[in-house]
């Protein structure tokens, strides 16, 4: 029998699922993500993959059922496959899922398998070489699709596609990326572009597009049908009609999803992250190396840390971030 979830904030919503950021290093520079110049911490900053097996297990016996391994991209972590392994074996965890540029799936994805991770998703802006390469900076977009071919024969339970969708470098492609997601059985969620990190590719406020805005060019060529189905994230979706696919949309700036957070994210360098869009923070390296082996203070410490997780993110498409940190390090 299941305990009772012990990890409730100060506004009354249960935390059940934590992210984890293996490394702030990626293969991709996307354009929405990282400067195209990143510095990058020291790798002594970053946990270890023992420090970070440790926080998961304090988290998981104190009531959180789904863990999400992120980066950067987590696939260049060196012996992940090792670390994704022991996670998988967690009493008490109900979900192990991992978020990937794809770029490493063709050579992985029978190993992360194996390592009972259940669910991936797998970030996908374009179906355009071109665009690809521009929006990724560095990315080939073959590979990617080999790698999701790769994942889709390995039978995991679901494939999400995640697209991060900026006007007039991709909007025009968001039927097609839907017809892509039915055509393979896969599900795929609409991202509205979050302001974390300076960016010099372009201007946010311009490049905004909504979610219902890619709700309305959607529906002249599906029929999307409503549904209350949720992963544990903050993707409201539909279901195209006739089919299994669901389309989800993360709106942070159009349909704010605070009320129902659930979620909380281990950085890189081992700061426990509040909220998304604020820096309520706890440093758990510190307590993980001044007082190592003890999972009983980690434990406790996560437990304090709830009462300042905030109500809500503050975003500001019109203001300079005041989020300095790169989506990368963030743990997604």
């Amino acid at each position: 029998m299941q305990t009772q979830p012990k990890l409730i904030d100060s506004f009354g919503r249960t935390v059940n699922y934590l992210r984890l950021s293996v490394t702030d290093r990626c293969d991709f520079r996307c354009v929405y993500c990282m400067s195209e110049e990143m510095t990058f911490m020291p790798r002594a900053q970053i946990l270890t993959l023992e420090e970070i097996y440790q926080v998961a297990k304090a988290f998981v016996e104190l009531g959180v059922t789904k863990l999400r391994v992120t980066g950067g991209e987590p696939l260049i972590r060196r012996n992940i496959l090792e670390l994704m392994n022991k996670l998988g074996n967690l009493q008490g965890l109900d979900e192990l899922v991992m978020t990937t540029n794809g770029s490493h799936l063709d050579k992985m994805a029978q190993d992360l398998k194996k390592a009972d991770v259940k669910r991936l998703n797998i970030s996908l802006d374009t179906l355009n070489p071109e665009r690809f390469k521009r929006l990724t900076r560095t990315g080939d977009l073959q590979q990617v699709l080999r790698g999701v071919a790769a994942a889709k024969a390995q039978g995991f339970e679901r494939i999400k596609l995640n697209a991060v969708i900026l006007k007039n470098r991709n909007h025009d492609e968001v039927v097609d990326l839907v017809r892509y997601a039915v055509e393979h059985g896969f599900d795929i969620s609409f991202i509205e572009e979050m302001p974390l990190g300076q960016v010099s590719d372009h201007s946010r406020a311009e490049a905004y597009y909504p979610s219902y805005q890619i709700l309305e060019d959607l529906a002249q060529h599906f029929s999307l049908l409503s549904t209350t189905d949720k992963t544990g994230g903050p993707s409201n979706y539909f279901r195209v009609d006739g089919g299994a696919t669901r389309v989800g949309f993360i709106s942070p700036h159009s349909e704010n999803f605070c009320s129902q957070c659930n979620r909380v994210r281990l950085t890189a360098e081992g700061r426990l992250l509040l909220c998304l869009g604020n820096e309520h923070s706890v440093d758990l390296k510190k307590v993980l190396r001044s007082n190592p082996g003890n999972l009983e203070l980690l434990k406790q410490t996560i437990v304090e840390a709830m009462k300042i997780k905030p109500e809500k993110h503050e975003f500001n498409l019109q203001e300079k971030p005041v989020i300095f940190r790169h989506m990368s390090v963030t743990g997604g």
